[in-house]
C-alpha cells in the first residue's frame, strides 16, 4: 500500500515542490492550497447540516431531561444543586442553562448547542489529520466524521459528551502543534482544552495517557527534554480546577454510577459497536483502522493515533474492574475522532483514489438505517410522555395534584418526561413532594414519610404510572397508593405507550 506521505497531493509529494524556472508555478500552487485551508470549515458545515437533519423529532430521554430540569433553573439554584449531585454535568449545565435563556428550551434548541460541539470536533479532526498525514486524509476524514451515526446520536442529545470530543479532539490537534514548535503560546490552548475535557466531563481525562506516551515517544526520538517538561507542566496547571471537581465527583459517584457493571473482555466488542452507533459501521471500520500500520512512513503518526484511541479504553476497563465501573461507550465517545481519521488515512491510501471514494460511500450507505432509526420519534424512549401531558392538559383544573411514580423507579424521571410537555398554564401540586427538588437542592423531591398526611386537601389528582396492568397505583410505595385508594376514587384511566393516566377524584 503506498505511503500517503507520497501521495500525489502531499505537499512532501511532486506537487508540493517547485519546478526551477518557472514563475508560474508557485502562484498556482498557492491558488490550489487556498481552499484547503478551509477543508476545517466545511467539514465542520457539513457535520452540523447532518446533525441538524430531524434534531427535534425523536422525544427527550431521562438523562436529557435532566440537562433541562437542572439548566431551567437559576444560576444559584443550579449551583446548590451540583453540591449534592451531578457536580461533573456542572460547566455543561451551566453553558445550557444561559443558551436556554437565550433560545428557550425547545427540543430542538436543547440539543442544538450538541450538534454545533460535534460540528467543532470535525473541525479538530480534520486540521489532525491534515497534521499528521496529507489532504486527502483530511477531505476524506470530514467526510466520514459526519456521517458516522454516533456523531448525529450525540449531536441530538442534549447532555455534554459532544463537547468533550470537541475538547479532546482540539487537545490532540493543539499538541501535535506543540510537540512541531514547544512554545509557550502554543502549549497555553493545549491547557485549555485539557482543563475544558476534565471540566465537561472527569472521565476524558484519561486521554492524557497517550497524550503522554506520544510526548515520550517524540522525546525518545528526539532527545529534546526540555518538551517533557513543558508538557508535565502545562497538564498539572490545566488540571488545577479539574481537581476539586474530581474530588466532589467522587463523593457522588455512588449515586450517578453506581449502576453501570465491572466490565469483561466480551464488553469490549459491545462497547466498540456501541462507540460508533452501528454495528456495521464498527465492524468496517475495525477492518480499516489497522490499515496506516502497514506504512514505511506513515507508520508514527498512525501508532500515534492508535494509541489516542486505544489506550483510554483500556485504562477505563482496567479501572473499571475496582469498586466503580466508568466503562460506558459514551464516557469514551471522545476516541472516536482518533479511530475515524484513522481509517479515513486507510481511504485515502486506497489505489486507484476511485476505489477510496466508493468505500466511502458505501459506509455511508451503511449506516443509513441507523441514521434514521436515530430520529423516529421513539428512537430513546418507550414512553410517551407527550401524550400523558395532553391527556392531563386537557382535563386540567387549578388546584389539580400530581402523583408520578417514584420511589425505586424515580431513576426513569417519569415526572419530568411529563412536566417537561405541560403548558406554562397548567401548574399541578406535586402531592407527596415534602420538600421540593429545588428546596432539596436536588434533581428529586424530597417525598413525605407519612403520605397520608401529605393529601391536604387536594381535590383532584392526576397519578402517572407505568402501564401493562390495571392497577392505577402499579409500582407506587405501597404507602401512597393506600393513601391515594382510602381518600379518592377513580374517574378515569387511559393508557398512552408505556403510560398510564388516572384521574382521581376525592370520595364525598
Amino acid at each position: 500500500m503506498t505511503s500517503a506521505r507520497t501521495l500525489p497531493d502531499s505537499p512532501a509529494g511532486p506537487a508540493g515542490r517547485r519546478r526551477a524556472g518557472t514563475d508560474e508555478e508557485p502562484v498556482a500552487a498557492s491558488r490550489r492550497a487556498l481552499p484547503a485551508r478551509y477543508d476545517w470549515l466545511w467539514a465542520a458545515l457539513l457535520t452540523l447540516a447532518v446533525a441538524a437533519v430531524g434534531i427535534g423529532r425523536a422525544q427527550p430521554w431521562r438523562d436529557e431531561l435532566a440537562s433541562w430540569n437542572a439548566a431551567s433553573r437559576s444560576t444559584g439554584e443550579l449551583i446548590d444543586m451540583l453540591g449534592h449531585v451531578d457536580a461533573v454535568s456542572g460547566l455543561y449545565y451551566l453553558l445550557l442553562h444561559g443558551w436556554i435563556s437565550v433560545f428557550g428550551d425547545s427540543t430542538a434548541m436543547l440539543r442544538l448547542p450538541s450538534a454545533l460541539a460535534m460540528a467543532g470536533a470535525a473541525a479538530f479532526a480534520v486540521l489532525t489529520a491534515r497534521t499528521l498525514f496529507d489532504r486527502r486524509t483530511a477531505v476524506f476524514t470530514g467526510l466520514l466524521f459526519a456521517f458516522v451515526p454516533a456523531v448525529s446520536r450525540y449531536g441530538q442529545e442534549a447532555r455534554s459528551y459532544a463537547f468533550v470530543v470537541l475538547a479532546v479532539s482540539a487537545a490532540t490537534w493543539l499538541l501535535m502543534r506543540a510537540l512541531e514548535r514547544p512554545v509557550l503560546r502554543r502549549w497555553a490552548p493545549y491547557a485549555l482544552a485539557v482543563a475544558a475535557a476534565g471540566l465537561f466531563h472527569v472521565v476524558s481525562l484519561l486521554f492524557l495517557l497517550p497524550h503522554g506516551l506520544i510526548v515520550l515517544g517524540r522525546w525518545w526520538r528526539d532527545r529534546r527534554g526540555r518538551t517533557v517538561v513543558a508538557y508535565a507542566a502545562t497538564v498539572a496547571v490545566a488540571l488545577l480546577p479539574v481537581v476539586p471537581l474530581v474530588l466532589l465527583g467522587q463523593s457522588q459517584a455512588g449515586r450517578q454510577i453506581g449502576w453501570i457493571k465491572t466490565p469483561h473482555l466480551r464488553s469490549v466488542a459491545d462497547l466498540w459497536n456501541n462507540l460508533f452507533g452501528s454495528p456495521t459501521i464498527g465492524l468496517a471500520l475495525a477492518a480499516l483502522v489497522l490499515l496506516p500500520l502497514a506504512w514505511s512512513r506513515g507508520r508514527r503518526p498512525a501508532v500515534e493515533l492508535l494509541l489516542v484511541g486505544a489506550a483510554p479504553i483500556g485504562a477505563a476497563w482496567v479501572v473499571s474492574q475496582g469498586s466503580t465501573s466508568y466503562f460506558m461507550d459514551r464516557y469514551l465517545l471522545f476516541t472516536l475522532p482518533a479511530w475515524v481519521v484513522l481509517a479515513a488515512a486507510a481511504l485515502a491510501a486506497l489505489r486507484p483514489l476511485r476505489a477510496g471514494a466508493l468505500l466511502l460511500a458505501a459506509l455511508v450507505l451503511l449506516g443509513l438505517p441507523d441514521q434514521r432509526q436515530m430520529r423516529t420519534e421513539w428512537a430513546r424512549v418507550g414512553l410517551d410522555g407527550q401524550a400523558a401531558a395532553q391527556l392531563i392538559t386537557k382535563g386540567y383544573r387549578p388546584g389539580d395534584g400530581f402523583v408520578p411514580v417514584r420511589g425505586a423507579d424515580r431513576v426513569f424521571m417519569i415526572d419530568f418526561q411529563v412536566e417537561y410537555f405541560l403548558p406554562e398554564r397548567v401548574r399541578l401540586r406535586d402531592v407527596f413532594a415534602e420538600r421540593s427538588a429545588l428546596d432539596s437542592d436536588d434533581l428529586f423531591p424530597q417525598e413525605c414519610a407519612r403520605p397520608v398526611d401529605c393529601l391536604r386537601a387536594t381535590p383532584r389528582v392526576w397519578v402517572v404510572t407505568w402501564s401493562g396492568t390495571k392497577d392505577p397505583f402499579h409500582k407506587l410505595p405501597k404507602e401512597q397508593a393506600d393513601a391515594l385508594r382510602g381518600h379518592y376514587k377513580v374517574v378515569e384511566s387511559k393508557t398512552v405507550r408505556g403510560l398510564s393516566v388516572t384521574l382521581l377524584e376525592r370520595a364525598a
